[in-house]
């Protein structure tokens, strides 16, 4: 399924239900622009989760599917640090 969004498609991630997958896509911005995107595991619903003009990447769901943490290079004051932000998740 790496292939949900026309882009580069990559990192995916199911949700503990299984219902969901995260995956990381150049889709709308291109030039490593990426951003976080969630497909339903039948291959419809592609949506958009997060909107940055950094890197956003790396998703992962909490074992109780409550949470989302991510990678990303936004509030990093123009360096090449990355942090983790953790959100609740609500589907």
């Amino acid at each position: 399924l790496l292939f949900a969004a026309p882009g580069y498609d990559v990192q995916p991630a199911w949700s503990p239900d299984g219902r969901k997958i995260a995956l990381v896509s150049d889709w709308m911005a291109y030039d490593f622009v990426y951003d976080i995107y969630t497909i339903n595991a039948d291959g419809t619903g592609l949506e958009q989760i997060s909107y940055d003009k950094t890197f956003d990447s790396f998703p992962m769901f909490s074992y109780d599917g409550k949470k989302i943490i991510f990678a990303s290079n936004r509030n990093n004051g123009g360096t090449r640090d990355t942090n983790l932000f953790i959100a609740d998740w609500v589907d």
